[in-house]
């Protein structure tokens, strides 16, 4: 009988993810407990990566996979088969609002199926969240970008391909590596649990989509009983999701449950909360760091003029898109010139690095480094020729 991964010992790099990602969101609970002003940035960060993240990650990989299961369609076998077309399909998803296109090429990578250019595509071409912004508030200028994103992303992959092969970096598998596969088949079987994050979500896919439009969800949903009900929402749906990631099998659920929760609606829930743990982990992180040194960015880009595309970009290697959320949010506000938005957009990776760092770090270090070449030459090409 073939040993099922769950009987396998756990992989020590798996644990060490945990463990530190454990150790700064419970320090971070546990400090924001004894500062009040802490403990509201915390909870903020925590409620924005639900909201802004965690929804549109799951909405879109609950649309995949149920497009794999009712057309018998693999996107991973697309993928794979489609000759010199796979770095712009990369590109493509990856030009899509939000980050979930992106992941998906990303965690797919470590199968083995998909060339590194196409993760650099992927990559180079996506905005993240921050498109989401950029389009309700100049729709042209997000179209525009993501066009840009498309052309530069497969430009970008083809050439990356051509220079150093298909197989440049390739993971190679093992029964130990803490594949995408791998996080997905420590889910859980609970239903009671599977139960209560479809209730959590459905309501964070709608606050998700008025946060996009910056639509102040706790204003809308004001009411006497519960102060501030979409940002308590999101805290507690973020932090379900890290317990439902972390916690041990025996509070999963046992197999014999698999026949009551479809497998993409599973799988959905697996790499939401897999996401989601490292998005949350980032998020605290990045808002540490902010409350502890007082930094303040906007003052940061004043008076730097030539070098704004260049520090937009270089902001745009920080992983998540909370740092890119607020380079959208200075542009719109007229901060910060086009070509600055345009370098950052570029180089930044959105939510889908955290999964590339956990599953293939030193993939994940290279491109993002790669695709700051492209952003500074398409960045700084805009600002001698339109500004």
């Amino acid at each position: 009988m073939a040993e099922t991964y769950l009987e396998q010992p756990k992989s020590n790099a798996i644990n060490t993810q945990k463990s530190l990602i454990l150790v700064v969101i419970l320090g971070a609970l546990a400090y924001g407990l004894l500062n009040r002003d802490f403990g509201k940035i915390i909870m903020a960060s925590i409620s924005d990566a639900y909201i802004q993240v965690t929804s549109f990650v799951a909405a879109t990989l609950f649309l995949f996979y149920s497009i794999e299961r009712v057309f018998k369609f693999d996107i991973t076998k697309k993928l794979s088969n489609s000759g010199n077309l796979q770095v712009f399909f990369a590109a493509l998803l990856g030009a899509l609002p939000g980050c979930g296109g992106a992941i998906i090429v990303v965690t797919r990578y470590v199968s083995g199926t998909l060339s590194f250019g196409s993760v650099l595509a992927t990559l180079t071409a996506t905005m993240g969240d921050a498109a989401f912004l950029l389009i309700a508030k100049e729709p042209t200028t997000g179209l525009l970008i993501m066009g840009l994103g498309l052309v530069v992303g497969s430009i970008t992959g083809y050439v990356v391909d051509k220079i150093h092969g298909r197989d440049f970096l390739r993971p190679k598998s093992s029964p130990n590596m803490p594949t995408y596969t791998n996080h997905a088949i420590q889910q859980s079987n609970s239903v009671l649990a599977t139960k209560l994050w479809i209730i959590l979500i459905i309501p964070g896919i709608a606050l998700g989509i008025l946060a996009a439009f910056q639509v102040d969800i706790d204003l809308l949903l004001q009411n006497p009983l519960v102060a501030e009900l979409g940002t308590n929402l999101g805290f507690v749906g973020g932090i379900f999701c890290v317990f439902l990631w972390a916690a041990p099998p025996f509070l999963k659920g046992g197999a014999n449950n698999n026949a009551k929760i479809s497998k993409h609606l599973r799988d959905t829930i697996a790499d939401t909360n897999f996401v989601t743990a490292w998005v949350i982990f980032a998020f605290l992180i990045f808002e540490i760091w902010m409350f502890s040194f007082n930094i303040d960015l906007e003052k940061l880009f004043t008076g730097f003029h030539i070098y704004l595309p260049m520090i937009a970009v270089i902001i745009g290697l920080l992983p998540g898109c909370g740092p890119q959320v607020i380079i959208t949010s200075m542009y719109i506000g007229g901060i910060i010139p086009l070509s600055a938005q345009i370098g950052n957009a570029i180089s930044n990776d959105g939510d889908a690095l955290f999964p590339a760092i956990a599953l293939a770090p030193k993939t994940a270090i290279v491109a993002t480094l790669y695709s700051t070449i492209p952003a500074i030459l398409v960045a700084y090409a805009w600002y001698f020729i339109f500004e």
